[in-house]
């Protein structure tokens, strides 16, 4: 492969935990090379991820400034909005099935096709709103399968509060946590309008106090990618190390 060549491919596979065929967005670094292993960046919201947050792009950049390590992207993309919300909510009637897929089969997947380091500090899980949700309670429940979760404005309940509260191991988990400051009015597909920044600063607080490793920062901005897209690429160069 040319070192100008930009491999996005898409993948498709039957998950037995959701009962239905996966979509990924698979990224090869333009450099990649199976005489060298990989970390892993899996994106919840993948499509978003690869068309607003340019994720791809910005790996190939940071790779070649030897900022970050030797990195393969991985989106999962949802179907529509609730599907979405089934499987990333907290309540969603998918959420625990999409949280086992994540850690029982898109991983072995992923380590049987790329030559990944297949360690729990070498995937990291990024997602935005719910997709920063359900990315941290998966590292939680899979805290030696995904040791790094980087989250864009994330929704909190009591539900991940608790999870968070209850999580014996913090020592497991290296998380980025942003949310902006003008994120007082959330529209949201099935809870209304939220205010997002007070929860979220809840869980900052409560993750503080339980010793985690957390960088978390306020961003001056509302809940869309027009924020997020700023801030992805400190996020990779902080996490992906």
């Amino acid at each position: 492969m040319s070192e100008s060549k930009r491999h996005l491919e898409e993948l498709s596979f039957y998950s037995e935990s959701l009962q239905e065929d996966v979509t990924l967005l698979v990224y090869l670094p333009s450099n990649y090379s199976t005489l060298y292993k990989y970390s892993l960046l899996i994106a919840q919201d993948g499509k978003d991820y690869v068309m607003y947050g340019r994720a791809p792009r910005l790996i190939d950049e940071l790779m070649k400034e030897s900022t970050i390590d030797r990195t393969i992207f991985v989106g999962i993309p949802y179907k529509d909005p609730s599907d979405r919300r089934e499987k990333y909510h907290p309540n969603g009637s998918q959420n625990e099935a999409y949280i086992r897929f994540l850690a029982h089969e898109l991983i072995p997947f992923l380590d049987d096709k790329y030559p990944t380091y297949q360690m729990g500090k070498t995937r990291t899980l990024i997602g935005d709103s719910l997709a920063a949700t359900v990315s941290l309670v998966t590292a939680i429940q899979y805290p030696n399968t995904f040791g790094n979760v980087i989250m864009h404005s994330p929704f909190v309940n009591e539900d991940v509060l608790k999870a968070v509260n209850e999580f014996s191991t913090p020592s497991l988990l290296d998380l980025y946590h942003v949310i902006g400051t003008q994120e007082t009015a959330v529209k949201t597909t099935k809870d209304g309008v939220l205010n997002f920044i007070e929860p979220n600063r809840q869980l900052h607080e409560a993750m503080k106090s339980k010793g985690y490793a957390v960088f978390y920062d306020e961003f001056d901005g509302n809940h869309t990618w027009k924020y997020w897209q700023k801030d992805i690429k400190r996020s990779l160069e902080m996490m992906l190390r």
